[in-house]
């Protein structure tokens, strides 16, 4: 008889930075969902200067238990977008990143298209090419906070840890901040029921524990099967960054 492929055995292997739970979950899916044909768009011109860049994480909830996939980076941009002045977000990948080395205050080009299911992105446009980075000006290092320097690649990030951030704080101090990160959050609300899901955005810190306008703000509560819910207590962030000094 011969052997039944599994896509998960080869996923396992070449996970990259999804991790093993969020694999389960979407090859569980897959055999469920026929392959559609995305629809054919032009791609959007863009150009302007990056106001920050920050990491694109999605957070996966399931009652008490979390994973991430870390998709790339977040480049927030103000300048014009299909030849409109406009303040934006785009999202490419480690690759893209990691050739340019994009940092705050670089002027950038390229083409985008607007994200097909926004409740799973933390950004509005996505599948960059033809990214050009065509000018970047001397400028005088200021202290921190924020952060504006070249971020660190994702498994720095993975590896640091993170703490729930305020959301007024994040739109108030720390938008531009290498550290900071607004997540887009898919919450399995019945695990044996996978399909049924909520979506939402919550805001998290990477830096520094000593920063100053760091805020936790309230603790978040996760919904469940059958009206209940689950609170992530201010244990879970301590654990989560208890191997770093205040300073790191």
């Amino acid at each position: 008889m011969k052997p039944h492929f599994n896509p998960y055995s080869l996923a396992r292997k070449n996970q990259s930075f999804y991790e093993i739970s969020f694999l389960d979950k979407r090859y569980a899916m897959s055999s469920q969902i026929e392959d559609r044909p995305e629809p054919i768009m032009n791609k959007i011109a863009f150009d302007g200067i990056i106001r920050a860049v920050q990491p694109r994480i999605r957070l996966i909830r399931s009652f008490d238990q979390s994973s991430h996939a870390y998709l790339g980076f977040v480049l927030r941009i103000r300048g014009t977008l299909a030849a409109q002045l406009n303040e934006f977000t785009v999202g490419i990948g480690t690759g893209a990143q990691a050739k340019h080395q994009f940092r705050a205050g670089d002027a950038i080009s390229g083409e985008c298209l607007p994200v097909a299911d926004p409740e799973k992105e933390p950004v509005e446009y996505y599948k960059t090419s033809k990214l050009k980075l065509t000018s970047r000006p001397e400028t005088t290092p200021t202290a921190p906070p924020p952060w504006h320097r070249i971020p660190p690649d994702l498994p720095a990030y993975r590896a640091r840890g993170h703490r729930r951030l305020d959301a007024r704080t994040y739109d108030v101090h720390c938008l531009t901040c290498i550290w900071a990160c607004r997540m887009s959050v898919e919450m399995i609300i019945d695990h044996w029921n996978p399909g049924k899901k909520r979506y939402r955005t919550e805001t998290f810190c990477y830096g520094p524990k000593s920063c100053p306008l760091y805020r936790p703000g309230p603790t978040r509560k996760v919904p469940g099967r059958r009206g209940m819910s689950w609170t992530e207590e201010d244990w879970v962030d301590e654990q989560a960054t208890a191997h770093r000094e205040r300073d790191e």
